[in-house]
């Protein structure tokens, strides 16, 4: 599977279930969010402005997604609401890596540039460098409405965290896509 395949079968509305340990603390919390996951084309004015921002040509983009999110943590009194641009860049000579751009990183609010490889086993894992922290993902469809997500995350100073996220699709797959994904899972 290329990483617009797995973008494609992520578009849509779900349901995100998280749950996170803080391994130096020894604590453990959950979180719930819905998220939006919207396709971008590659000519999509986000896309180009992401690229450039990046000095990378918009043309070696293969897609584009919006990831919409509003969540609750429990520890935590407070919304987490928000939004970023994804877009994948693939390699020139391994079209199953690359450079994944994000307008707002996942562990420190600013844009930043990762890598992602799409395995064998259909799973994406993506790495990103921090200034001051270091993160592992791996996400893989269980089935066309079902997403898995493990995370690892490493502050320089040494502590750590580990979170399994469950993500449930609110609606329908797309419909060319999703049999190809049940295929590919029992398979």
């Amino acid at each position: 599977m290329h990483i617009e395949e797995f973008f494609q079968l992520s578009a849509g509305k779900w349901f995100s279930h998280r749950t996170s340990h803080h391994l130096a603390f020894k604590q453990s919390e959950s979180g719930k969010s819905d998220l939006i996951i919207e396709m971008l084309a590659v000519d999509h004015p986000e896309v180009i402005k992401l690229c450039q921002q990046y000095n990378i040509d918009p043309c070696r983009a293969s897609c584009g997604a919006r990831v919409t999110w509003n969540g609750t943590m429990e520890w935590d009194e407070q919304d987490h609401k928000g939004s970023t641009v994804l877009v994948p860049v693939p390699d020139e000579d391994n079209p199953f890596k690359g450079k994944l751009l994000r307008e707002m990183g996942y562990a420190e609010k600013m844009p930043v540039a990762g890598s992602y490889k799409m395995g064998d086993d259909q799973a994406l894992t993506l790495i990103t460098e921090y200034e001051t922290m270091w993160s592992e993902e791996r996400l893989w469809f269980a089935s066309p409405n079902l997403r898995m997500r493990v995370g690892i995350l490493k502050r320089f100073g040494g502590f750590s965290m580990a979170s399994f996220t469950s993500e449930i699709r609110m609606g329908a797959a797309p419909a060319t896509k999703a049999s190809e994904t049940t295929n590919s899972a029992s398979n």
